[in-house]
Formats: structure tokens, sequence, C-alpha cells
């Protein structure tokens, strides 16, 4: 039986800015940044979090360059099928801070079924979406 989700995936096409954006802007630590020749194993999770996002910039060993450059281009436009979902304990702070910072936000805070929550872009197309969830 499954116990848990240990590692998730998400593409960025630039390892350094992802680094920028995810730990720099959003306050997530590195858990790993391992060169292993042909790619960089980079990864960051929410501080005293066990579970890791891996910022996998498309391209060899997992894909020929055709496919790396059509995963780039969908990336690009939004469409790379990749999202993350965060939640805070200040959602209205947390939207003014990552606002103030410049960053793209694609929703504003907003009354959901679940909870309240926004939604952004990192500098890539990937969605997010931050809230403070019902339980």
């Amino acid at each position: 039986m499954l116990t848990r989700n240990n590692l998730s995936s998400i593409f960025v096409l630039d390892q350094a800015q992802a680094l920028d954006f995810y730990v720099g802007v959003l306050g997530l630590e590195v858990s790993a940044d391992q060169d292993f020749g042909a790619m960089r194993w980079l990864s960051v999770r929410v501080p005293g979090d066990r579970k890791e996002i891996l910022l996998e910039r498309p391209g060899s060993p997992a894909l020929d360059e055709a496919t790396a450059q059509q995963v780039r281009d969908l990336v690009t436009k939004g469409a790379g099928g990749g999202w993350l979902a965060f939640t805070t304990d200040d959602v209205v702070g947390t939207y003014e801070r990552l606002r103030d910072a410049g960053v793209d936000i694609t929703q504003e805070p907003t009354e959901q079924p679940y909870g309240t929550d926004f939604a952004i872009r990192d500098p890539f197309g990937n969605h997010i979406r931050i809230g403070d969830l019902r339980e």
C-alpha cells in the first residue's frame, strides 16, 4: 500500500531563475541540488515538509531535444500540464507580499467552496494556487 507522495515534478526553463523564484520569492527551501552531468537535480520543499518538488529542465536524459523543445513551447504558453498548490495561514498577507514582489497574479483572493485562495504563475507559465483550506 502506498503511504505518501514524496516527490512531484514541474518543468522550468531555467533552473537558476526557478531557484530565485521558488526560494527567493515563494520562500521554499532547497532540498537537493546535484549535478549529474547530463542533468541537474534541483528540488525544493516547503520548510519543514518532507515532500519535494523537482524543478526539472526539459531535456536529456529524459527527453530528446525535439521533444524537449515541444515541452518548452508548451510550458511557455502555460500549457505544460504542471501546476502546484500550497497552503498558507495568511491568504491576504501572502497575496499582498507576492503582488508587491511583482509576481504574475492570475486570480485575486477568492472565496471558494473549499476555502479562500488565489492564483499566480511562475516565471515560466506554470500555474500555482495558494490558499487557506477548510478542513
